[in-house]
């Protein structure tokens, strides 16, 4: 017959090691059948993070501390992290308040959506090749912003660039201007609520990079419970996930300065993207998944695409 006992309760008077708890924490949510993608793709490697956390240890050293002994108070509160994280399906960043990209950490909190994008990656070699002199960069765009984490890897991208971030949420605007203070950059990025380029007015940039919406009906209607945590405002992207990137490909060219780029993200959405436009030449651009979700754009393409459809 089986056990009706709690496991997390057992586990407060049977724990003894960081390595138990680990243990302990990979088997519940290897038992819970939890879906990740928010900073880590695994059980062990999202248990390791939150044990480390809420001991305060460093999160890339693991192995001197496997066989430390925990106290009481540690070994509650670390099971406290895993408790909600098993049972509410909690991103672990809403856990803990904390996302990074790369050595960049970012406060995050249920008003954003966690920070995880392949543009990111890019930024860290300051789009080499396709921007030839960072230097030049002097104004930049980070469309559909949330957190700001991509204003702010822009700012350190191009130190000489000035960066407006525009997002419609005002939540998401009060969660990106604690990062930017946090980064003291107050001076350089200029928050807006904005719809993509509704209150832009007639600004100009040299790059504009974005992160926006996506997810198509389909893939809505199937997302695991930890992504349902996160606000419908950043993910949904109408029946094929095209809704917000029609919009920003067919108002970029009057947005960006002469020789500007436009980088967006689409998640899985190429083969649709290229279904709509398929007169429009793309550079889909290397990341640590592949080169098929982050494409470059010319202002000269997109100018010369529109011209196409309206002949």
């Amino acid at each position: 017959m089986p056990s009706s006992a709690d496991p997390f309760v057992e586990a407060r008077h049977a724990l003894v090691t960081l390595r138990d708890c680990l243990r302990f924490a990979i088997s519940r949510f290897n038992e819970a059948q939890l879906a990740f993608g928010h900073g880590t793709q695994n059980a062990y490697d999202e248990a390791a993070y939150l044990l480390l956390h809420s001991l305060h240890l460093p999160l890339d050293t693991l192995d001197p501390f496997l066989d430390a002994r925990l106290t009481t108070s540690e070994i509650k509160a670390a099971l406290a992290l895993l408790e909600r994280r098993t049972r509410e399906r909690m991103p672990a960043a809403y856990l803990t308040h904390e996302a990074w990209l790369g050595e960049f950490r970012f406060y995050v909190d249920e008003r954003v959506i966690v920070p995880r994008s392949f543009i990111a990656e890019l930024l860290r070699e300051q789009l080499t090749p396709w921007v030839a002199e960072p230097d030049h960069i002097g104004a930049c765009l980070d469309l559909c912003t949330g957190s700001g984490c991509l204003a702010v890897l822009l700012a350190h991208a191009f130190r000489d660039a000035n960066i407006d971030a525009v997002d419609v949420s005002p939540e998401a605007l009060d969660v990106a201007r604690r990062n930017v203070a946090d980064y003291d950059l107050d001076d350089r990025i200029r928050l807006l609520r904005s719809d993509l380029f509704a209150a832009l007015g007639d600004r100009r940039y040299d790059l504009i990079v974005g992160n926006p919406p996506y997810v198509d009906a389909a893939a809505m209607r199937q997302l695991p419970a930890e992504y349902r945590h996160e606000p419908t405002l950043a993910l949904a992207a109408g029946e094929d996930g095209l809704d917000a990137v029609r919009v920003i490909l067919r108002e970029a060219p009057r947005h960006l300065n002469k020789d500007g780029l436009l980088v967006v993200e689409i998640g899985h959405d190429k083969p649709a993207l290229e279904a709509a436009f398929p007169d429009l030449a793309l550079t889909w651009l290397p990341t640590s998944a592949g080169d098929e979700f982050v494409f470059l754009a010319t202002r000269e393409q997109l100018i010369g695409t529109h011209r196409a459809k309206t002949r």
